[in-house]
């Protein structure tokens, strides 16, 4: 009796069920070379809601090849963080396997700190993207300098956001900072140096040679009679000449080179260059100074001075102002100097004509002189509503005498 089609149906089940397993094995071992080789179309993520596969859409396409060739770590992420894509260089630059890269969070490369920044962001990218400045943390340990460029991608046949990513190794551009700061500093050092110098040329020889003039020109009044009356008065300008002029030199001469801030230091530096301000050009100047438990390094004090200095000229050249309050102050590891002024205010990406040529310091100077000493410059102005700018430089450690 001949076996009907149901029994040989369920007779070769087993094997048709072999076959499949086979498939399926031989599936499997494609994808994981395909994981070892960084050549990943989809990966598999568990979730509370089961399994979810996300695609990498036009994986096959040449600009794989382009990402793999790149200098920059290329990314693909989902908005929880976890990496569908990496190219071999983020992997270089972190030094994992990249087979250990992809599937994993990209939370494991960051700081508490930097978790924390990146979270809101991967959910909430605007269409132009953002830019951060990051850490990431090594396989060895180390701290790697990164920008990190964050984009969101179109969403996937699953209509499941993704997130672009581009990872810049910015120890290059850091150490370039360094050099340029330390230029700065050698520059504003030589810069100081030949102030110094001009300073007590004008002092003692200008000066004293003004001094001069000005005695024989009180002795040559004198020598004249009753009879020579415009003459006298023409020597009686000419003394009052010379005397504004010896006044002038030693004015440029302490605004070259304080000795009060080099004596008395930071604080009463200010307070003389602020009534000397008020008094010369009649704007009335507020200084609110906290007392300090700690001295800043002399150079430190230095860049607040000069900063405040050049406020105050663009504050008397440009800002027709009426009135001028400063405030200095610690905050935290920093000393914050703020100078307002209710003037016309202007435009900070387009500033006065001339404003970077007149004096020894302009806007770029002023942020020079902040970032020689690790600190930092602000300047926030709008037309016809005022200027406040925002000096911060670290504090010393030097106890205060």
């Amino acid at each position: 009796m001949k076996p009907s089609q149901g029994q040989r149906s369920s007779r070769h089940a087993p094997f048709r069920e072999l076959a499949a397993l086979r498939t399926r094995l031989a599936e499997a071992e494609d994808t994981l070379r395909a994981i070892s080789n960084g050549q990943v179309d989809a990966v598999v993520v568990a979730g509370k809601q089961g399994d979810r596969v996300f695609t990498l859409e036009g994986a096959e396409h040449a600009y794989r090849v382009l990402i793999e060739s790149m200098n920059e770590g290329a990314l693909t992420l989902t908005t929880d963080a976890v990496i569908l894509y990496a190219n071999q260089c983020f992997a270089g630059m972190v030094k994992y396997p990249l087979e250990t890269v992809t599937g994993s969070s990209f939370r494991r490369f960051l700081s508490a700190e930097d978790q924390a920044m990146l979270r809101p962001l991967l959910r909430q990218t605007s269409k132009t993207g953002v830019k951060i400045r990051a850490q990431l943390i090594a396989a060895d340990g180390s701290m790697i300098p990164m920008q990190i460029s964050i984009r969101p991608l179109a969403k996937n046949g699953f209509d499941r956001t993704m997130v672009g990513m581009v990872v810049t190794d910015m120890t290059e551009a850091r150490r370039a900072e360094e050099m340029l700061r330390a230029l700065t500093r050698r520059v504003v050092h030589a810069q100081e140096a030949e102030r110094g110098r001009v300073a007590a040329e004008l002092h003692d020889n200008i000066t004293q040679l003004l001094c001069a003039v000005l005695f024989r020109s009180q002795v040559l009044e004198g020598k004249l009679t009753p009879r020579n009356r415009p003459l006298r008065r023409e020597a009686m300008q000419i003394r009052k000449m010379l005397g504004k002029a010896a006044n002038e030199v030693e004015r440029i001469s302490r605004y070259l080179r304080s000795s009060v801030l080099e004596q008395l230091g930071l604080t009463a530096a200010l307070r003389n260059i602020s009534m000397e301000f008020a008094d010369r050009t009649g704007i009335p100047v507020k200084l609110a100074c906290e007392r300090l438990t700690a001295r800043l390094p002399a150079e430190n004090q230095l860049a607040l001075y000069r900063i405040f200095q050049q406020a105050l000229i663009n504050v008397e050249e440009h800002a027709c102002a009426a009135h001028v309050t400063v405030y200095l102050r610690r905050l935290g590891a920093f000393v914050q100097l703020l100078v307002n002024d209710d003037g016309v205010g202007f435009d900070p990406d387009h500033p006065p004509a001339g404003q970077k040529e007149k004096g020894a310091l302009g806007l770029l100077g002023m942020r020079e002189r902040a970032t020689s000493v690790g600190g930092s410059l602000t300047i926030n102005s709008i037309r016809r509503g005022g200027t406040r700018i925002e000096a911060r430089v670290p504090i010393g450690l030097i106890p205060e005498i």
